[in-house]
């Protein structure tokens, strides 16, 4: 091996040696923060939607779309509405990590339990207003009219209220219990959205309610329906100012086909705002990716809403979560606008922990040039230990025997190799070995030879 090349790698190898405890507590460091800190999200997350062909279940397509490109295979779980979601929500078991809610939705969840605190909120995202559809030949048979102005009014009807699960029989039974309308008196239904359709179509029932976003494709079809009429909700500040989930709203007209002028007239409505809640535990990373999807699924103007209005942390039942609190503070964060995902959340939930490495590690480092330079002075130092014991053996010890043990060293010392910056020591430790020689051979030539 060439002899540049050897006294490299020697070199490189004591930097190594000396470096070496130094480099292995920061990996630990390192390591640790990276445990405790957890950067990397989950590849696979479980959204619980709603019915098929629901609002809910459109938008959740949406969200998955966006964080496929994110690198998040999102599973969406139906189910049939805000009540069954909040459940599984909080069972364990379930696997479910985030869900849509819907305002009011948590109200008796949160009365039987009010120490609760296992799941956050994202925000709210978007009016979804209580759609009562009712057949107009039932109005006429039933009231003698053409239309149904009061929840009053439905004494005797067939009305399907939603299936169990969703979020639409809460809300009507306490709009009923606010009008003195006793259920009773009722034929109350509590259909799937798709069958609760087909039999107003059919005559089977004579009224249904939905609690929907208008993206619903059910909602949109009614709408267009001949022969089916939206209740108009004359008292919708009133609604709002007994339920503070719940918001007034207005169905502009023509906003459903400005060419067929649907509606004719402006509609009023009341309407929860639906929200998107998580665990507690859901990965931060996570919940940041979902509160920026949700900002470009949500955050046109629609039928309810101006441009940007939602997402927002307003009008929420459960604890805004801080990653989300941080998304409406600040905005997304800088890093993502330039790197990969992976690596700008990767530095952007470890910064902390590496400002805090460095700080621990910097008064560290300045220990290692000392320890790198006694590691290599000693390795020329150690021979004046023996140099100066043959030095001080003069005239206690044979001179040829002291020569010997002098050839031994400076034939050792030939095979040291150290970094260029350090051979002057080593030329050095050469010199002062020729120099104890000459004393020797001083020694030699001037004791008397032996006699014949």
């Amino acid at each position: 091996m060439p002899k540049v090349l050897r006294h490299t790698l020697v070199s490189v190898r004591d930097l190594l040696v000396t470096a070496g405890p130094f480099m292995i507590i920061a990996l630990l460091l390192l390591g640790l923060a990276y445990v405790l800190l957890d950067p990397t999200p989950p590849k696979k997350v479980v959204l619980a939607t709603g019915p098929d062909q629901g609002a809910y279940s459109e938008f959740g397509k949406r969200y998955a779309a966006i964080l496929k490109k994110r690198g998040i295979t999102v599973e969406l779980r139906a189910t049939q509405g805000a009540a069954e979601n909040l459940k599984l929500l909080r069972d364990p078991k379930s696997g479910v990590d985030l869900a849509f809610v819907q305002g009011g939705a948590g109200e008796k969840l949160r009365a039987d339990n009010p120490e609760a605190d296992d799941v956050v909120s994202l925000g709210s995202l978007f009016y979804e207003p209580v759609w009562l559809f009712y057949r107009e030949e039932s109005a006429q048979r039933l009231l003698k009219a053409d239309s149904l102005t009061s929840l009053t009014q439905l004494t005797g009807w067939k009305f399907n209220i939603g299936a169990k699960g969703s979020g639409a029989p809460n809300l009507m039974k306490r709009m009923l219990d606010a009008n003195h309308v006793d259920q009773a008196s009722l034929t109350l239904s509590r259909l799937e959205q798709t069958p609760a359709v087909v039999a107003l179509l059919g005559g089977e029932i004579d009224a249904l309610v939905f609690a929907s976003a208008p993206e619903s494709l059910m909602v949109q079809m009614l709408l267009q329906t001949p022969g089916v009429k939206l209740f108009h909700f004359n008292q919708a500040e009133a609604y709002s100012r007994r339920f503070p989930y719940m918001s007034p709203v207005t169905l502009p007209r023509g906003v459903v086909d400005l060419a067929r002028d649907l509606p004719a007239d402006d509609m009023h409505l009341v309407a929860p705002t639906a929200g998107l809640a998580a665990k507690d535990d859901t990965h931060p990373a996570l919940i940041q990716l979902f509160v920026q999807a949700a900002r470009q699924i949500h955050g046109e103007a629609g039928w309810f809403q101006h441009k940007a209005e939602f997402p927002n942390p307003k009008n929420t039942e459960w604890p805004l979560s801080k990653e989300a609190d941080r998304f409406y503070r600040n905005g997304p964060p800088l890093l993502q606008q330039y790197l990969p995902f992976w690596l700008a959340n990767l530095i952007d939930r470890m910064w902390v922990a590496l400002v805090s490495i460095i700080a621990i590690l910097i008064p560290m480092s300045r220990i290692v040039p000392p320890l790198y330079e006694f590691r290599i002075r000693s390795r020329i130092f150690r021979w004046y230990g023996q140099l100066r014991t043959v030095e001080n053996a003069q005239g206690e010890r044979p001179a040829e025997e002291l020569m010997k043990d002098l050839d031994g060293i400076e034939t050792r010392v030939e095979r040291v190799s150290v970094p260029l910056s350090y051979t002057d020591e080593l030329y050095a430790l050469r010199s002062h070995i020729n120099l104890v020689r000459r004393k020797l051979q001083a020694s030699l030539q001037s004791s008397p030879s032996p006699t014949p």
